[in-house]
Order: structure tokens, then sequence, then C-alpha cells
């Protein structure tokens, strides 16, 4: 008889012992969990105050962004590469690499020395090179460029806009 009552007494104890357990289980932690920061840094461009927009002879509306900037253009060796807009490289199409403006952005670059402008759109990002400001395709900078054997030259960098 005893051993009933022992048997009785564990099985009660066994399941007001799971059934505590089962409701401290199911209660929510005093303290907020530790938020961690990402490590992923949304960079926002940083904009110049620039004066306000100027309209051209040919339609445009231009606004000023850069003079005296740095431009050089893209190796053969990135002709059918994916740009960082997921598009696909090509050294004949009036496209340029830039550090900050968006995807997308249409661009008036022109040679200081010459007066020579071309028309590119941003697809890509660059140059990786801290003096240079944008990268042209090849077409586009030899448009432009005063002598064919020139890598690199000061351009005036102007933002269409729509």
């Amino acid at each position: 008889m005893r051993n009933k009552k022992n048997i009785l007494f564990a099985t009660i104890a066994l399941t007001l012992i799971s059934g505590f357990t089962y409701v401290i289980s199911q209660t929510k932690p005093t303290t907020e969990p530790k938020i961690i920061q990402d490590t992923v840094k949304n960079i926002k461009p940083v904009l110049v105050p620039l004066p306000d927009s100027v309209f051209t002879d040919k339609g445009l509306k231009l606004r000023p962004y850069k003079k005296n900037a740095h431009a050089s253009y893209y190796a053969d060796r990135f002709n059918g590469k994916r740009t960082a807009n997921g598009s696909r490289f090509n050294n004949n199409n009036y496209t340029a690499a830039h550090k900050k403006l968006p995807f997308g952005t249409r661009v008036k670059v022109t040679n200081e020395a010459n007066g020579k402008f071309v028309i590119v759109k941003i697809t890509d990002r660059g140059p990786f090179v801290k003096t240079r400001e944008i990268d042209l395709s090849k077409r586009a900078f030899m448009d432009i460029a005063k002598s064919k054997g020139a890598g690199a030259m000061k351009v005036t960098i102007e933002t269409i806009i729509e």
C-alpha cells in the first residue's frame, strides 16, 4: 500500500513540476534582448550645396556638381563584366562610374581644355583612385579628349535634371 502512495505522490509531484516549468518557459524575459548594430553601413551621398540649376542653349536643365575634377576611362578588360547596378559594361556605350551619384543619373562631362562634352549615365561605382572623380567609358572619354593618347583629363561635371 505504501508503494502505491509513493507512486501516486511522485506522479502528482511530477505533473505539478512539469506544469510549472511549462508556465515558466512561456513567460517573456524581463530584460529586453540586446540589439546588435548591423555591420552593413548605409552610406548616403554627401551633397554639396550648389547654385540653382541653369538652362543651356540645348534645352537641358543642368546643376553644377564639380569643377576641375579628374576623369579617366575604363580599361578594355572590364568589357562584359557586371557593373554595380547589375548591367553588363560595354566600353562603346556612354556610361560612367562615380563614387556618390545615384545609378541612372545623367551627367554632362565637359573637357576643360577644349570645351567638348558628352552626356553619360552613371551605372557603376568608382573610380577607386582617390584623386579621380569619375571614370568614363572609353568611347565617351575619346569623344572629348584633346589628345587620343591621354589617360586622364580635367573636366567639369554637371548633373542633368529631368
